[in-house]
């Protein structure tokens, strides 16, 4: 199964696989911004999604140890929705009064 978004104990767990690599966290929250959904797990900024390319790719970026370093993936945009979508059922959105402008300008089809 390559995509699993789910409550856990320790928080909400995101994850795609693809046969470029695997996205997997573990986030407390979600704040959204015009384009960006960023990570938070413990307050501290853990990655987000953002749009590289426009609203034509999305990826997935980790903060990894170290000043500038990251790793990211390119993934769906229903991977984004669900992952949105989850995080507002479970209450895990900082900012949800941000989600439908998000929604207009990234993940419309």
């Amino acid at each position: 199964m390559p995509t699993v978004i789910e409550e856990v104990d320790s928080g909400l767990l995101v994850r795609f696989e693809d046969s470029h690599g695997v996205f997997e966290a573990t986030v407390d929250e979600v704040a959204v911004t015009d384009v960006t959904l960023r990570f938070y797990r413990d307050d501290e900024k853990i990655g987000s999604v953002y749009n590289d390319d426009g609203t034509a790719r999305t990826m997935a970026r980790l903060t990894v140890p170290g000043d500038t370093d990251f790793i990211s993936l390119e993934v769906p945009k229903a991977f984004v929705r669900e992952l949105l979508d989850t995080a507002q059922e479970q209450g895990r959105v900082r900012n949800p009064d941000a989600v439908e402008g998000y929604r207009l300008r990234v993940l419309r089809e």
